[in-house]
């Protein structure tokens, strides 16, 4: 018998009686995909790790960089949990969690379970697992979450002055904010980042343009004292770490800190034409250590990344805040900074821009490469804008499966029209981000790529084959430092397209975001989240009032049960359903003496939902598929990590 949901609105609750006699090839390709990301990641398991959860490495760490890419090689293996995958790779990624954390700190990286001291670029890559497995086991996790957070917080920790609403420090975590940017005299340099990126401070009078790094003062002493102390963008990422904390325990003073930290950038970027500054000294002025500069704060808008890192944290600020108040006015300082950004496109060829991630861009042009398309300066510094690319669609896409609101629409369908690559193409490509396919999702979407979920979910195994594939090729028992993005190029677990399939929803915003969907499931009768056994899902409309999803159960014999949640966090409201059934039909399966029966024709039917509620309930007999149409408010009510269905963990 299914577990019983919490307490439901009388009548939430749907039977599909739709029989499947040719089951759709997205479901079959679906639930495959499921089986193959089963054998995938316990090979990857195998191979890279030991019995406690570390990862096969025998040497140090020289720099303080490294330790985010230990936890990145198993960020989305929660979020295949949540999806629907096994048990087993949520106990997995929580051994794996404690195994890293405790080889990081042998390894002088971490103290007290997180990092000592580093910038939140990568720190954010590195709590990608953390919150994975806080979503999905919040009563195991919920401690750590607080300690976490309260290292912001509280400001015994040397990390945040309260009254100027700052983080002291661009590096920060467990030793405080006073760390600095390296160990030794200057930052750990190598010349392949000095020949991309080129050097912060370059208006500074020095050596560094003319051959190196050895001796420029820039590079030691003036980054020390002019980058090391005060807050950055970067920074804003910090707030998903904080609204974790909120989501896990309901402490107040964790959303009261999100919506005061991020109420000070935003009104940063206010004073500053809508453009968030990447800097503020421990006075609180904007650009008090650059002689004035809005920009040229560390891994801010002069190097390295610009756009592609800053826009992700203002992301990660925006939308914890949104979350955590229902006031979507936050997310007005990340339109206003990227529109200000994309207004500057001009039409080049990859060929002529003057990118630094051109294997990244490459792969996203993909055929369309060498033909004019709409690039944006990424970066800006005295000299101007700079570091042309193809505009990612990873925050505007963010902005807009969060409010559903024209304007958000717009801007996407603006990028869509300037660009000279077709969206409608799926890319069997993959970077450590595991997205970069919004452009054929976002025309799938909005009615111009039917053939979409096929294509992607084979691209999707296209992937997690060539990844095996590598792991065979790379079996990695002696990783080298400079080779430790091995493990992370190498992770065979996809979600991005399950997650766009299924949910609704973007994969997560890499520097630190919380999942993002219009929908998620529990299994009932296993009580525990994702969709259960032979149940494939497909959600093809994510209009601002209504989600359209299909559920297909593809077994011929069992039944299944779910509960449909709407939003990750169960925020928003289900008002009204609309199902594709069919009435009870004598002719239908028809005599047995008979060659053949046609099957009874689907109608729509209303389902009274009461006053309107979080779930709703779905019973899948053996062979039968539904479509609902469901009618709903938009973060209606207080998110939670309450389970609506009894815990089997």
């Amino acid at each position: 018998m299914p577990t019983s949901p919490s307490p439901l609105a009388p009548g939430a609750a749907v039977t599909a009686t739709v029989p499947v006699l040719e089951p759709p090839a997205w479901a079959v390709a679906e639930r495959a995909l499921f089986d193959r990301l089963d054998e995938a990641w316990r090979r990857f398991e195998e191979v890279y790790a030991d019995e406690r959860g570390r990862l096969r490495y025998p040497g140090k760490l020289s720099t303080r960089d490294g330790g985010d890419d230990f936890y990145e090689a198993f960020f989305n293996w929660p979020q295949l949990y949540l999806l629907g995958g096994s048990t087993d790779i949520l106990r997995a990624a929580a051994r794996h969690w404690r195994g890293v954390t405790d080889q990081l700190t042998e390894l002088g990286v971490v103290r007290d379970d997180f990092e000592r001291g580093y910038d939140w670029f990568h720190q954010g890559e590195s709590a990608l697992l953390f919150y994975g497995l806080t979503v999905a086991d919040p009563g195991t996790w919920a401690g750590h979450a607080r300690r976490f957070a309260e290292l912001y917080t509280d400001p015994a920790h040397g990390n945040y002055d309260p009254a100027r609403r700052i983080v002291l420090g661009a590096h920060n975590g467990t030793d405080g904010a006073d760390r600095g940017l390296f160990d030794g005299s200057q930052y750990p340099w190598t010349q392949a980042e000095a020949d991309t990126y080129g050097y912060p401070l370059d208006w500074l009078p020095g050596r560094a343009a003319n051959g190196g790094p050895d001796g420029d003062p820039r590079l030691g002493e003036e980054m020390a004292r002019r980058l090391g102390r005060g807050d950055v963008a970067m920074n804003m990422s910090i707030s998903g770490l904080v609204l974790n904390a909120w989501l896990a325990t309901g402490d107040e003073a964790f959303r009261t800190w999100v919506t005061g930290y991020v109420g000070g950038w935003r009104k940063r970027a206010e004073a500053n034409d809508g453009v968030v500054p990447d800097n503020v000294d421990r006075n609180g002025v904007v650009g008090g250590t650059l002689d004035g500069r809005w920009y040229g704060g560390h891994y801010g808008w002069t190097w390295p990344h610009g756009l592609y890192s800053i826009g992700q944290a203002q992301a990660v600020a925006a939308l914890s805040a949104a979350l955590a108040t229902s006031d979507d006015s936050y997310l007005d300082m990340v339109r206003t900074t990227h529109d200000h950004v994309y207004a500057l496109a001009r039409d080049l060829t990859l060929a002529e821009s003057d990118t630094s991630i051109r294997r990244k861009a490459a792969a996203l042009l993909g055929p369309d490469a060498d033909r004019p398309t709409s690039m944006i300066p990424l970066r800006h510094s005295d000299r101007g804008p700079h570091d042309w690319n193809p505009p990612s669609l990873t925050v505007p896409m963010a902005l807009w499966i969060h409010s559903g609101l024209p304007g958000d629409r717009a801007r996407l369908e603006r990028l869509r029209e300037r660009s000279g690559r077709d969206w409608r193409l799926v890319l069997p490509f993959r970077d450590k981000e595991e997205s970069g396919h919004e452009a054929p999702w976002f025309a799938f979407l909005t009615g111009d790529n039917p053939g979409y979920p096929e294509r992607a979910l084979a691209a999707a195994e296209h992937q997690l084959r060539r990844r095996l594939a590598l792991i065979g090729a790379y079996p990695g028992e002696a990783v080298q430092e400079a080779d430790i993005h091995l493990w992370q190029q190498v992770n065979p677990v996809v979600t991005e397209v399950l997650t766009q399939l299924t949910w609704g929803g973007p994969q997560v915003i890499y520097n630190g975001g919380h999942p993002q969907a219009r929908v998620r499931y529990w299994d009932a009768d296993a009580a525990r989240p994702g969709l259960p056994a032979d149940v494939a899902a497909l959600v093809s409309d994510v209009e601002p009032q209504h989600v359209v999803v299909d559920l297909v159960n593809l077994s011929a014999a069992a039944e299944r049960a779910l509960v449909l949640q709407g939003g990750t966090f169960a925020e928003h409201r289900l008002n009204a359903v609309e199902v594709t059934q069919t009435p009870p039909d004598p002719a239908w399966p028809g005599d047995f003496y008979a060659y053949e029966s046609a099957p009874p024709a689907p109608i729509e039917r209303a389902v009274p939902v009461g006053e309107g509620v979080r779930y709703l309930t779905v019973t899948l007999p053996p062979g039968t598929r539904i479509r609902l149409t469901i009618a709903m408010t938009l973060r209606a009510f207080p998110p939670t990590l309450d389970a609506p269905v009894g815990s089997s963990l």
